[in-house]
């Protein structure tokens, strides 16, 4: 297996550091390269995403991505490196599940302990269509400046193929045991009734093709309230890039936040692995980054690449680590990333 490792901006370095480490430990025969990508790369080659970087992604069976610190004001000549990533490479199923968390005595930082005896467990995927809607990247200034408009994009073929993503997913999960398979299918066509609309109408002609597969439809704006209050009631939920990405980081509160979060952007016999954190330079370089969701990125590259014993390892090392320490300080510890790392290695 050919692995692409590009650690990018901010804390991405130290926790891939980390997730390479227990990647190695389980998959020794792994063929690691390492690429360069974000505003640091920017800043020395003119390009966040360099002609070699790409060059070696396509290269390899997979992409472990760290993060990139983009800056929010417009840079000419600046693109996100995920992004194009994303394109180049048509990963255009990005999926985000959740796993609720109980454990005790542990308090994430300025929140409320997240044992909660009397919660249910939820167990969702969010599957978020990764090339088009309002993040096409249509976008212009008119009226000398005073005026910007954005293009949100959506066709036929790409809300047809992330549909059937999710219902394949539902369905492979119910093999592996979930009951009550289900997809529930966000929109807002009610109000965007032409592009919403159509998201509909083609969603709905391929549910009727899973009949073995519960579905339903619901308004993004019910969705977000009910994947707040009672995220048990969900199994696979699908919906258009924005909303995707929106109820994705509302969904995962439940599984313990942003920090521990974790995605796949697939496509056709392609795959990136990314932790949802971002850059998080207000702690860079302090090696205190919690490393949990990167190292979760090697668990669904392994499973991934058909390898679910040495992925179900991977789980039940950082499952054992994440219950009972070392815990970084985002989670109420005082440990370091390599200690956590370490951990999960002793424990696989």
């Amino acid at each position: 297996m050919k692995v692409c490792v590009i650690p990018g901006d901010g804390i991405g370095p130290e926790v891939i550091g980390a997730a390479v480490e227990v990647l190695r430990a389980v998959a020794p025969a792994v063929e690691l390269t390492e690429a360069e990508a974000g505003w640091a790369a920017f800043q020395r080659h003119g390009a966040a995403l360099p002609t070699e970087t790409l060059a070696a992604a396509k290269a390899a069976d997979a992409v472990l991505f760290g993060a990139v610190a983009s800056p929010s004001h417009s840079v000419p000549g600046y693109r996100s490196p995920i992004v194009a990533l994303r394109r180049e490479l048509d990963l255009y199923a990005n999926i985000r599940p959740v796993v609720g968390l109980q454990i005790a005595n542990c308090r994430l930082q300025s929140s409320e302990p997240i044992h909660n005896p009397q919660s249910t467990i939820c167990n969702l995927v969010v599957v978020r269509e990764n090339t088009e809607g309002l993040y096409a990247g249509r976008e212009r200034l008119e009226d000398g400046g005073d005026t910007a408009i954005a293009e949100r994009v959506i066709t036929r073929r790409a809300s047809a193929r992330i549909v059937r993503a999710a219902f394949d997913l539902a369905r492979s999960r119910a093999v592996a045991g979930h009951p009550n398979p289900k997809v529930t299918i966000v929109h807002k066509a009610n109000v965007l009734r032409v592009s919403d609309g159509l998201f509909r109408t083609v969603a709905l002609e391929i549910a009727a093709q899973y009949p073995d597969i519960g579905s339903e439809e619901m308004l993004v704006d019910v969705a977000a309230m009910r994947l707040a209050q009672t995220p048990e009631r969900f199994d696979v939920v699908v919906a258009t890039n924005m909303f995707g990405d929106i109820l994705s980081d509302v969904a995962c509160i439940h599984g313990g936040g942003l920090g521990v979060a974790s995605s796949a952007n697939l496509g056709e016999g392609r795959a990136l692995f990314e932790p949802v954190h971002g850059a998080a330079p207000d702690i860079a370089g302090q090696g205190i980054a919690n490393p949990l969701a990167a190292i979760e990125c090697v668990a669904m590259l392994l499973e991934w690449r058909h390898r679910a014993a040495s992925a179900a390892q991977v789980r039940a090392a950082a499952a054992s680590v994440l219950a009972d320490g070392p815990r970084t300080p985002d989670m109420g510890g005082s440990s370091t990333t390599a200690d956590v790392a370490r951990a999960v290695i002793d424990r696989l």
